[in-house]
């Protein structure tokens, strides 16, 4: 089930060589969108049991179970009937457009607490050794009224769910990204349900992002041995179309280190928030060892074509890129702050492109992979 400790340090090394010896999407700083001119579906994400509004969006590296390096995998907000926070399904992607169930979660059937039931994020990831997480924020009927903390589930490489964690500082969990140390993980959490429910549609600054360190073992379901709040104060509110809106992409920046005995591994780590309703996307610092708050860190960049900035994502050269809810946009954006592209990724609906972007992954070799939650699809954005 697990990559050994010496794969998991010299993967990172295999990736770069691998990277630099293929053709570059990105010949200069900044210049990553711009070669990608066209929008090509991939594949409905609607599977057998009718489950729609695809949120989150993750590439699996590693082939173990049922998983395979190179597909997408993508989890699904609303069950048949549109009810946001009920979908209960986990889908695999192939590169050729071939859909399969990887999960079908059962709100009975989980072997721990969630508060709620099931009710899919965009909170999802995989790590190499093969396990997938995926947060939870559940409805009894589609509206934010009847809102509850969910959990993170855990499942293994075969779709099934092993274990759950849940408590109070993971409430809401929204969107998530991981830091993958072979023997350890750390996830990254953002939460949007602390006080925003009792608030009523009003905006309350109880947004905030986890980080659950994770022991992983060759013999047994990830262990969690801590869970620390390292960004808070987030403006989070309610909304009868988005069901909720708050912090919502989380993107980590690595450069210094790894888990693999390097005592510098936070020095020059960065984690990057989408602050959807403050219209910007911030920086906090120290991501990896910090124990304390550090509130809602500094913008990194804030307006131009930003406009309600939700998915968020991180090239292997640092580029971060965000999706708009308010237009469909997708913006380049440089570790200094710069503004560096933009394209449309969709322009449906009326305001063209509103609420239709959440998940996106960038693949070096093929493009951006992004849901489309106007058509129920994943994309790929490419030249």
């Amino acid at each position: 089930m697990r990559t050994s400790p010496v794969a998991a340090c010299l993967a990172p090394l295999i990736l770069a060589a691998t990277l630099a010896a293929l053709p570059a999407l990105a010949a200069a700083q900044g210049a990553v969108l711009p070669p990608l001119k066209t929008n090509s579906v991939i594949a409905s994400t609607i599977p057998g049991n009718g489950d729609v509004n695809p949120y989150g969006v993750v590439q699996v590296k590693r082939s173990t179970g049922r998983l395979v390096a190179g597909n997408i995998l993508v989890s699904n907000f609303n069950d048949s009937s549109n009810l946001q926070g009920t979908g209960t399904t986990i889908v695999q992607v192939a590169p050729d457009g071939t859909l399969t169930l990887f999960a079908g979660i059962n709100a009975a059937d989980l072997p721990g607490p969630c508060p709620g039931g099931v009710g899919l994020t965009t909170a999802l990831a995989v790590l190499e050794s093969g396990w997938v997480i995926v947060g939870s924020l559940p409805t009894a009927d589609g509206t934010s009224a009847t809102a509850q903390a969910g959990c993170l589930i855990v499942l293994d490489s075969m779709g099934n769910v092993a274990e759950t964690f849940s408590g109070a500082l993971i409430n809401g969990p929204w969107d998530m990204t991981a830091f993958d140390g072979g023997n350890s993980a750390k996830l990254f959490v953002t939460n949007v349900l602390n006080g925003t429910v009792a608030a009523g549609g009003n905006v309350v600054n109880g947004g905030t992002v986890t980080r659950l360190n994770l022991r992983l073992s060759e013999y047994a379901m990830p262990r969690l041995e801590s869970i620390t709040v390292i960004a808070s104060g987030f403006a989070e509110r309610t909304d009868p179309n988005a069901l909720v809106i708050g912090p919502t992409g989380v993107g980590l920046s690595v450069s210094g280190g790894n888990d693999c005995g390097d005592q510098g591994e936070d020095q020059d780590a960065r984690l990057y928030v989408a602050d959807t309703l403050n219209n910007r996307v911030v920086a906090i610092d120290n991501p990896l060892t910090r124990s304390s708050s550090a509130g809602t860190g500094h913008t990194l960049s804030a307006g131009g074509a930003l406009n309600g900035p939700l998915g968020l994502t991180v090239t292997a050269g640092g580029e971060i890129l965000t999706v708009n809810g308010g237009d469909g946009l997708i913006t380049e954006i440089t570790p200094g702050g710069r503004q560096a592209a933009h394209a449309q990724l969709d322009s449906s609906g009326s305001p063209p492109g509103a609420g239709a972007l959440f998940g996106l992954v960038f693949d070096p070799r093929r493009g951006v992979f992004f849901v489309d939650d106007n058509t129920n699809t994943l994309n790929l954005l490419h030249r």
